[in-house]
């Protein structure tokens, strides 16, 4: 009799969990709701808008005290690899500040993850990878079926469309070749890249080699993420300042170029039309050149001047996008409102997204970021 019951409750729960499973799929056929603030979108393509679109790289993490809160039931990489918890932690920012984008909650180190290297995510020291990548056991990379098995991002993201209800666009992004190759022949962050580097110097083929391995893998996982309703999508090459000209022209530009050539040509036989931002911190030697790589933004960093680097690209068909020292929201209210007008003027307002000038860092004041985003809004474009 016991066992007849034990079988019975487990066949209602399979039952149960089906019919969620249903529910759910049938939910995500539904079309997304409509965009509801395109200001963003508009801006990236080019377009007039009404005020100025703002929005902070990392702006969903460690200095919201609800993600803190989040964290101390999750880890790291369960949030990332969770899409409820995903969707919530993306969320989180866009119930405080008036933003004008969402950006999915993950992490560009899913994709070494998926090639089959652990990445732990350690407190006090962030991203570890016990097991670096060596000439030796490179061939070890798991790179056949490694973009299906970032399909919980793209579960994410669908989940987090249906959950904006059209409020704002909603970004995916990636690491870009080289910064993702540094993390995983470092075996995390560094503060000189050189091993990574020596590899460039020594081993020219392999770079070669297990850059196509990233650009490919990049480029697939873009896609899926535009497929489950990513509307503008940004590669972040945050490693970029470790290089010089010639190594960045010679085992940068190149893969930057194939990703964005590749995703606009696929996206363009489905007739969708999604944005491509490209953030290269640190490579002001060769900013101009970003122009030409395909990309419809350009971010800047914080290290740059605003006013030269809008002269700059003031005829070219492009984008920018930053660039405000994270560590000006350390300033008082008033100096920080200043310091956000005195960038907005230098860059011009034409073709600007504001953000700051590389991620928010994790002991940000939320007031901080609140008067940040309230000040940029507060210009009236004509």
């Amino acid at each position: 009799m016991f066992i007849h019951l034990t079988f019975l409750l487990s066949l209602i729960f399979i039952l149960i969990s089906l019919k969620v499973q249903l529910i759910n799929s049938l939910i995500m056929q539904q079309p997304f709701p409509p965009l509801k603030n395109d200001r963003l979108i508009r801006v990236a393509k080019g377009l007039k808008t009404d005020k100025l679109p703002v929005w902070i790289m990392r702006q969903a993490g460690r200095y919201l005290p609800e993600f803190q809160e989040l964290r101390r039931e999750y880890s790291f990489f369960e949030i990332c690899q969770t899409p409820k918890l995903a969707c919530e932690a993306t969320l989180m920012p866009l119930k405080r500040f008036n933003l004008d984008a969402a950006i999915i909650f993950s992490d560009i180190l899913v994709i070494p993850q998926a090639l089959g290297m652990t990445v732990e995510m350690q407190p006090g020291v962030g991203p570890v990878l016990p097991k670096p990548l060596t000439i030796e056991n490179m061939k070890m990379l798991q790179v056949q079926g490694a973009v299906s098995r970032l399909q919980y991002v793209g579960d994410a993201i669908t989940t987090t469309r249906y959950a904006l209800k059209g409020e704002v666009p909603l970004f995916g992004f990636s690491g870009a070749p080289w910064t993702l190759m540094g993390y995983m022949i470092e075996g995390g962050g560094s503060k000189t890249m050189s091993k990574a580097k020596k590899w460039l110097y020594c081993h020219p083929e392999a770079s070669k080699q297990l850059l196509d391995i990233l650009t490919e893998v990049i480029t697939e996982f873009l896609l899926l993420q535009i497929e489950h309703g990513a509307q503008i999508v940004q590669v972040f090459d945050s490693s970029a300042e470790y290089l010089n000209r010639q190594l960045y022209f010679k085992y940068c530009l190149p893969y930057l170029r194939k990703i964005a050539y590749n995703v606009k040509r696929r996206i363009r036989d489905t007739k969708m039309d999604v944005p491509l931002v490209i953030f290269a911190k640190g490579a002001h030697f060769c900013l101009e050149e970003m122009e030409s790589l395909g990309y419809d933004v350009v971010g800047i960093d914080w290290t740059l001047d605003p006013e030269k680097v809008g002269n700059l690209f003031r005829d070219k068909n492009v984008t920018l996008q930053g660039n405000l020292d994270p560590c000006a929201l350390y300033a008082p209210k008033e100096e920080l409102i200043k310091m956000t007008m005195q960038m907005i003027k230098q860059f011009g307002t034409d073709r600007l997204i504001v953000n700051l000038g590389h991620g928010i860092y994790p002991d940000a004041d939320v007031e901080a970021v609140k008067t940040f985003v309230d000040a940029v809004h507060a210009i009236e474009l004509k």
